[in-house]
């Protein structure tokens, strides 16, 4: 009889797995749809073999940007913006590492280089703010000459590898086909945030702006966190660790990505007097609308997302009790 018992426990175990395995696919399935990403017979992420205008639109524009860095770096011997290609270069190497020893999903496999990305970035941000802010204190360091026509340590070097993140991502966007819609605004976001970092790089203006843009990557070592546990199907919201995720993604929402880009906008009016007659100041201001404008619509998407998952844990809890009722 010990051995009938032993024979049931290990069917029961397998097809614990088995419905696991089952389950994940089907997690996976829903944030693919949510996504928009298909998962065709050419493996997930699989454009099918469809062609896309957008695609090609963006490959184009990324293709143009790349023969532009190139140019600069070897007829103009900008040898500073060799920091963009190796941040390119380098997240490319940490998705095939990842891709190579953790999981072949492409989505997967993005988020976690983003995640790298962003915890990278973020250290790098308040790294630079403390060593200015210790050097020279808080009253020259947000002095309108010092944003606009200043480059602090560091900062040139880490907004480089910053644009050679967002080229690499646009690529391997277009390459799994990691975007929906017909005007994907993933895709219309990286492409806006190229040509502004690289045109502000190729001037050598606003840099201590844009470093200051980059605090909202604090916010979104979060969202990726979040992500990826759902992936990885821990989606109980009574769990402690899942509280203080999204405990922490609000207050970095607010504190490292609302709030900094209203004061930078706020500091662009105030100081408007004080650009010249370029593009810096029309430049600056519409990608800070733009960027206000995103975080509300993120905003509202971390709102639904987060009543969501509320009302999924009630519909348990109520089940749960109906069953104990029984």
């Amino acid at each position: 009889s010990s051995a009938k018992i032993g024979n049931g426990y290990h069917r029961s175990l397998l097809l614990r797995k088995k419905a696991n395995r089952i389950e994940f696919r089907v997690q996976l399935c829903r944030i693919y749809q949510e996504r928009g990403v298909s998962m065709g017979r050419n493996g997930i992420g699989s454009t099918g073999g469809k062609k896309n205008g957008a695609g090609q639109f963006f490959l184009a524009t990324l293709l143009l940007w790349l023969v532009s860095v190139v140019f600069e770096i070897v007829f103009n011997l900008r040898t500073e913006l060799l920091w963009v290609i190796c941040g390119g270069v380098f997240f490319q190497l940490i998705n095939w590492v990842v891709r190579s020893w953790i999981s072949r999903d492409p989505l997967f496999v993005n988020t976690s280089v983003s995640l790298l990305h962003s915890i990278i970035t973020s250290a790098s941000v308040v790294f630079i703010l403390l060593n200015q802010y210790l050097a020279k204190g808080l009253d020259e360091m947000f002095d309108h000459s010092e944003l606009v026509g200043g480059s602090w340590k560091w900062a040139y070097p880490a907004l480089c590898f910053s644009c050679g993140y967002f080229a690499y991502d646009q690529w391997d966007m277009l390459q799994y086909r990691l975007y929906s819609g017909l005007i994907p605004s993933i895709l219309v976001h990286h492409l806006v945030l190229l040509v502004c970092f690289t045109l502000a790089l190729y001037r050598n203006v606003t840099i201590n702006y844009l470093i200051l843009t980059l605090i909202c990557e604090m916010n979104s070592i979060f969202l990726h966190v979040r992500k990826l546990r759902r992936m990885a199907g821990i989606r109980d919201s009574n769990t402690g660790l899942v509280k203080l995720e999204w405990v922490l993604n609000w207050i970095a929402f607010v504190f490292a990505r609302c709030i900094p880009h209203i004061l930078i906008t706020v500091k662009l009016i105030k100081d408007a007097h004080k650009f010249g007659k370029g593009v810096e100041l029309p430049l600056a201001l519409s990608g800070m609308v733009g960027m206000n404008i995103l975080n509300v619509g993120l905003g509202l998407d971390l709102f639904h997302a987060f009543r969501r998952e509320r009302s999924a844990k009630r519909n348990q809890e109520n089940i749960n009790h109906h069953n104990h009722g029984e």
